[in-house]
This record gives C-alpha cells, structure tokens and sequence, in this order.
C-alpha cells in the first residue's frame, strides 16, 4: 500500500506540489566571464576584475571550462544538450550587481530536459523510486553578497562572488512530499559530486535551493505558489516546504488567498516570511546580451565531455549489486558520496581474497567494514584516533588476517584500535600482542577431547536429540582456549568428534 503525503485541514485533505530551482556553483578555477578567482574565504573585495565590478567598456568573454562543466553535468541526468544556446540579460537594480543587470539564459539554456531518479525509502516515507523531471540546466553569473552586520548604520557589500558560473538547475513540480524534495536534493547533490563540476558545499553557499511550495485538493489544478530563496540545506528544504504547505492551507481554510511571492526561511523559528512581491519574466526586461555571440558546441568538445564522465551512481549501485554480490543496503550506502565509495573500491583493490573466499564474500567482508566497523571503532576513539594512520594497506592486512582465519572479528577491532593510536603495522601487532586466533587442529582437538571426557553426561544428551547443546561445548572451547580459537575449526572438529 503506498503511504501518501497529505496535510491534513479543517476541510479534508491538501496535497502539496513541491518544484526545486538548485543554484550550484560551478568548479572552476576562474569566473564565468572573468579571469578572477573564484577561491572561498578571501577577503572581501580582493577578487574583482574590472569586469566583475562593471567597469565601462569591459567585455565579458565565457570561460570554456565552466561551459564544460554545465555540459557534463547535463549529460549525467542524461538530458537534452543543446549545441546552440544564447545568453540574455535579466535586469534588476541591487547592490550587490554592480553592472545593474545579470548576464543569464532564459530562451535558450545550455541544457535541456532531463531526469533523476529517486529510491524508494519506507522508513522515509518514499514507497518506490520516483522519477523527478528536469526541465533545464542554464548557466548564469552569481551576484555578490551584502553584510549587514559589519556597521552599525551602513551595509557592506563584498563583490567577491559576484561572476562566480552557477548552474540553475530547474526541476519540474514532480515532488509531493519534504521526504521527496530532501532525496531529490541529496541525489542531485551525489551526482554534481561524482561528475565534479561542484563541490556541493551547502554550507559555504556553493549549493543553495529556490523552494516553490503550492497546495491543492488532491487531483485538482495546481494552487498559486511562493518561492523561498537560498536554503541551504536538505533540513532546511524540507523544514520550509513543511511550513509553508501548512500556513498555506492554513491561509485558504480562513478565507484568504495565497501571493505569488518571495520569501525567506529563517532556519531559527523553522518559518519562512515574505520578502516580496514575486516578480514575472516580463519584469526582468529579459533581451539577448549584445556583448555575448551565441554559444555554438561542436561534436568533438561534446564527444570529450561524454568521454570524461565517471562511473555514475545509478550505474555503480547496480554493479555493485549485480557483479560483487553486494546487498542492495550496502550498495546504496557505499555509493552516496564520493568519499564513501573511493575508500571501498581503494580498500577493496588492496584487499586480497582469503582462502576458498569468493569475490562476492570478499566485497561483503569488505563493505561491511567500511561502513560499519572502521567507523565504529574510530568513532568509539574520538581524539585517541589518528585518520592518517587508517591507510587501505594497513586496513586490507588486517581484512586479509581476518579472511584466511589468523584472527577473529573482535581481535580485528582490538587491531584496528592500536593501528590508529599508534600507526604500527597490523602483523606486527597480533604477533606482539597475542591477538592471533588459533587455527592448528592439534590444539584445538586436544581442549574438545577434555571438555569431552569431562561432560560425558552432556555428550549423551546431544546425541540423544537435545542439538542445543551444541553451544555450550563451543563454549566451553572457545573458553578453554582463552577466546583465541577459529570458531569455524572449533565448530568443524566438534561436529565431527559429536557425531
């Protein structure tokens, strides 16, 4: 049964329609029409060409490479590429834009449709993977930021980001839930990672959300929406689309009526407030730039953007699951973020396979430790932990040790624990420390004929039917051998001698 976003009103039901305008800054080195840094953290004002700041006669030229980047990222939600497009002025007056306009796309973006698709996500509240549908990737300047706080009766106004190449992404209105648009985000957000052409640092402003919230009785005609602007974070979004589907049912049920609007979030109060009157595109005075010639893309610097994608995350899951056995849980947390899956495929690649271990038993082994072990135990150190000492070598010898049966899960933990205080080597370590399991079947055999001999009474209860039993001669085993032997060699010999 799918479970179904609703608010619920003192009129019955509302469903909520939710459309995503991302605002990623594009990785580059230089800005979208100048030669300035694009750096994070400067100064304020020390990263201004005579371009950037709007200087009469300043011709803007477009950097290749943020061109590039917007392409790619096309491309790896497969949509439409479009080898002419144009840019066009939107003309507003604010103090952060000196030129008094801001050089966009909005007849004929760089990008055309696309999609991504959502997981489903009980726990969420995602019953099964959705598709979202892109309208349009348009590239188009940043401008710069005001600081209010810096005099007691003037703003400030650092033009350090003003130029800086964003990518618009522009989502259809396909999301119906906070769940949704948060997943939309963190997948949109994975995939500009792995293609790299943003960091999608929330926090630093290099990926920020436009939210457009509207309400309608289920399978009626959409509602008038709001824009909240620069929320920039996935909590955020989906605090915002909360409270806004709210306070517009709200607003309809006592009679009123929803303006098309701006608004603010205030991540304090978790309430957005309006900002102002939501302007159309015939108030931006949109005309072709007459400093830009249209951008024309040939097939060769097409087929090189093509060619220099990744492996993307859609495509590593399912590899993930179909050649390496990994459980679908696994896959779709190893492939999230970048970091997450490069120090998988780097411990993998290091690790060798244990004996009689297949490829799939070896990756799980392996999976298994990335998310869960190695964290737990660095975790469970805090600042005792050195990362630097956490290599894949050090970390395969220990997988390596655990797989050919020398020491245990928990010896594997206790192993892992000196490496990251110490930085000594793996073998060295269960050799030093006693922390080898025993393997050698004389050993072992020896310590079950004792526990045997000693539990005759018990040995005929076994064979008499009561399997349970079983436990307590591993048990009594493990215990005879101070927890240091193979569980698989004591389980192995005990039912042989057992019957």
């Amino acid at each position: 049964m799918m479970s179904t976003y609703r608010i619920q009103g003192a009129t019955g039901e509302w469903e909520v329609v939710i459309g995503l305008e991302v605002h990623a800054q594009v990785t580059s080195n230089a800005k979208l029409f100048s030669g300035s840094s694009t750096a994070f953290g400067a100064e304020p004002n020390t990263q201004v060409s005579l371009i950037d700041a709007a200087m009469p006669g300043m011709l803007p030229v477009p950097n290749r490479e943020c061109i590039r980047q917007a392409v790619r990222t096309g491309m790896a939600i497969e949509a439409q590429i479009n080898a002419w497009s144009r840019f066009d002025r939107k003309n507003y007056f604010y103090a952060d834009l000196p030129q008094g306009y801001q050089i966009s796309q909005l007849y004929h973006p760089l990008v055309g449709e696309g999609s991504l698709t959502i997981e489903a996500d009980e726990k969420a509240g995602i019953p099964e993977d959705k598709v979202i549908g892109i309208e349009r990737i348009h590239v188009e300047q940043d401008a710069g930021k005001l600081m209010h706080d810096q005099h007691p009766t003037m703003s400030y106004v650092d033009l350090n980001r003003c130029g800086v190449a964003l990518m618009e992404i522009v989502s259809r209105p396909d999301m119906r839930s906070p769940a949704e648009a948060g997943a939309y985000v963190r997948k949109l957000r994975t995939i500009l990672r792995y293609v790299g052409s943003c960091d999608g640092n929330m926090e630093e402003g290099s990926m920020r959300a436009d939210v457009n919230v509207s309400v309608r009785k289920p399978g009626e005609e959409f509602g008038t929406r709001t824009e909240t602007k620069n929320v920039n974070s996935v909590r955020f979004v989906m605090q915002t689309i909360e409270h806004e589907a709210r306070r517009q049912v709200d607003l309809i049920e006592d009679g009123g009526t929803v303006v098309q609007e701006t608004r603010l979030f205030d991540p304090g109060t978790g309430t957005t407030r309006s900002m102002r009157s939501k302007e159309d595109a015939h108030d931006y005075r949109y005309f072709p730039d007459p400093d830009l010639l249209p951008l024309e893309l040939e097939q060769a610097f097409l087929d090189e953007c093509r060619a220099s994608l990744p492996e993307l995350p859609d495509a590593k899951r399912r590899r993930y699951v179909e050649t390496l056995g990994l459980s679908e849980y696994n896959a779709r947390e190893l492939t999230a973020e970048v970091e997450t899956f490069a120090r998988f495929e780097t411990l993998l690649a290091a690790t060798a396979k244990g004996i009689g271990k297949s490829e799939s038993e070896v990756a799980t082994q392996v999976a298994n430790w990335s998310l869960s072990v190695a964290p737990g135990v660095i975790n469970a150190l805090g600042d005792e932990a050195n990362p630097a000492h956490a290599t894949a070598e050090a970390q395969a010898a220990i997988l390596d040790m655990q797989a050919r049966g020398e020491i245990s899960g928990g010896q594997a933990k206790e192993i892992f624990e000196i490496v990251l205080k110490t930085g000594r080597e793996p073998g060295e370590i269960a050799e030093s420390e006693g922390l080898k399991q025993v393997s050698d079947t004389g050993a072992i055999e020896a310590a079950i004929d004792k526990i045997l001999a000693n539990n005759t009474d018990k040995v005929e209860e076994y064979r008499g039917g009561k399997d349970k039993l079983f436990g307590f001669f591993v048990g009594q085993t493990m215990k005879a051998m101070q927890g240091k032997a193979n569980p698989a060699v004591v389980n192995q010999l005990l039912k042989a001698k057992l019957g």
